[in-house]
């Protein structure tokens, strides 16, 4: 079953709204806009889908996705990877490769639902043509992704990168890449920082809710790393579509 997007205001989110059929998918506009300078930007949106039709998704990737959990290379180490993960791509562009391990491609069409997810994005991203997909399934706290930045060759050089979650709130870190001039200003603050109990080193925290979207846009990839952490208090499952452009 396919669906009807229709953008709305706050206000007409949190109530019923006049014109709306049961294939309609009411997408919030209101979002966050966080300037991280240096051409780097991210936009929040908690309720970005509702919450209802988001539980249905959420069943249906839990219960029809292909996830599977691989074996991957970490500093010289063969580990299995901490989350399951699923790929979707069109066809025809250049395969996906990370950390020693080729994911297979699924097509769109395999799972209708995630065209979608993917028309309901690209109503809210202007100017967007995602056309892969990275599927991530935390199955409780233990699972989770370490830092890191998506900034292989296939993205381009300023890749948009718009992350959906369903499920378990999880917590989304970001921190600004050390550079080496700011290496012995960083050692000389480290005591300070402690002592205070604040952070020096330009770091971000978004708790992802259910429903929500988030975009890394501009040189978010180049400048920052991101991670979601492991929570012991997380015990159930969290579901994440990561969809990028690749050229």
């Amino acid at each position: 079953m396919s669906y009807r997007l229709r953008m709305v205001t706050e206000e007409e989110s949190t109530s019923s709204p006049s014109g709306c059929n049961s294939n309609d998918v009411v997408i919030s506009k209101k979002q966050q806009t966080v300037d991280l300078g240096d051409g780097s930007d991210l936009i929040y949106i908690p309720r970005f889908l509702p919450s209802d039709q988001s539980w249905k998704w959420f069943d249906y990737l839990n219960k029809h996705i292909p996830w599977t959990r691989p074996t991957i290379r970490v500093f010289g180490r063969s580990v299995l990877q901490p989350r399951d993960i699923c790929y979707v791509a069109t066809p025809g562009l250049p395969e996906l490769s990370y950390s020693g391990y080729q994911p297979h491609a699924y097509s769109w069409d395999e799972y209708p639902p995630l065209k979608d997810i993917l028309e309901a994005v690209h109503g809210a991203v202007p100017g967007s043509h995602f056309n892969s997909l990275l599927l991530n399934r935390y199955k409780g706290g233990g699972d989770y992704v370490s830092w890191h930045s998506d900034d292989e060759k296939l993205y381009g050089s300023t890749p948009e990168i718009a992350s959906v979650s369903f499920g378990c709130e999880r917590e989304f870190l970001l921190k600004k890449k050390p550079s080496k001039l700011s290496q012995e200003k960083k050692r000389k603050e480290e005591h300070l920082s402690k002592k205070l109990k604040t952070c020096l080193d330009n770091r971000h925290c978004f708790v992802l809710k259910h429903g929500s979207l988030l975009v890394m846009r501009g040189n978010c990839q180049r400048d920052w790393l991101h991670s979601v952490p492991k929570r012991a208090k997380a015990d159930t499952i969290r579901i994440n579509l990561t969809f990028r452009h690749v050229f």
